[in-house]
């Protein structure tokens, strides 16, 4: 089963992000090995969707979550959509499938009082790693970009004077966020600490580990999981959820719906719309409390 030409199409034509195309090698390579090891074969123009049936059973008795499968059969899904659409088979074998049902989990963001003692505490942080955590942490919360768009920033990317940075988002889509006038100080001392570094490796990049690389994203993961842990009770503390709470908070301060669209870099607005369920929360709470008609019958 030759997938590399799709993978190719998704790189060049589609400018799908290094994650994601290796979340698609990884299905695509599992369902191969299926194919061989159940059906002896590895010609996909022999593949029927009793065959495609089977290996959800397998992953439903190996107890994946219906969310991971949905998302290995999407990779398959595109894959037979590429192969029809170049006519290297003529009947797509997924074109009657339908998602497994997923339930919708609520993610629940930091509070206010949270973030402002994490910020505290990352405020008494001293020398290169505590001016970088401040600055990094400070700046995810107050941008909401992605990890990856973090991890990637450039010293270029920042303008003070316009008072906004440059991010590149997914698909290589470049978009311009607003910067607080707080951020320039902790992004001045942290400058300050980086250039005192002995051997930078990575210089083009903004964020680097003590031996002057490029930060990478299980460190992004750790600063911010060990600063909220202090503070937070929170099941999932993760870089997500700080982008989460960065929506929420501005949700909840009125921030226009569309605005928080083009801030995250999200496509579309549904998107968006999943961090309105704890502002809406809020509101509900407000309209009880404010309705002169509430409680009377």
């Amino acid at each position: 089963m030759d997938f590399q030409n799709f993978i190719d199409y998704l790189s060049l034509e589609k400018n799908y992000s290094k994650h994601t195309l290796a979340a698609y090698i990884k299905d695509l390579t599992f369902f191969s090995e299926y194919l061989e090891e159940h059906y002896d074969t590895s010609e996909i123009s022999k593949v029927t969707y009793p065959m495609i049936r089977s290996w959800i059973v397998l992953l439903v008795d190996q107890q994946k979550s219906n969310r991971t499968i949905n998302r290995k059969m999407s990779s398959l899904k595109a894959y037979f959509k590429f192969l029809l659409k170049t006519r290297q088979i003529e009947v797509d074998p997924m074109v009657k499938h339908r998602a497994l049902k997923t339930s919708t989990k609520v993610q629940v963001p930091f509070s206010v009082d949270e973030i402002d003692q994490v910020m505290d505490l990352l405020q008494k942080q001293e020398g290169f790693e505590g001016a970088r955590d401040h600055f990094m942490v400070s700046l995810f919360y107050a941008t909401g970009m992605r990890r990856a768009e973090l991890v990637d920033l450039r010293l270029q990317d920042f303008d003070w004077s316009s008072g906004v940075v440059k991010v590149l988002g997914k698909r290589q889509k470049e978009r311009y966020i607003p910067l607080l006038p707080s951020l320039e100080p902790l992004y001045q001392r942290y400058i300050i600490e980086r250039d005192s570094l002995k051997n930078i490796v990575d210089a083009p990049y903004l964020l680097l580990s003590q031996k002057g690389v490029k930060i990478y994203p299980e460190l992004v993961y750790r600063v911010i999981n060990g600063y909220f842990s202090k503070v937070s009770k929170k099941i999932k503390r993760s870089p997500h959820i700080l982008r989460h709470s960065f929506a929420t908070h501005l949700l909840d301060e009125g921030a226009d719906l569309n605005a928080v669209k083009e801030l995250l870099g999200h496509a579309s607005l549904s998107s968006t719309q999943v961090y309105t369920h704890n502002s809406i929360a809020k509101l509900k709470q407000a309209h009880a409390r404010a309705h002169p008609r509430n409680n009377k019958s």
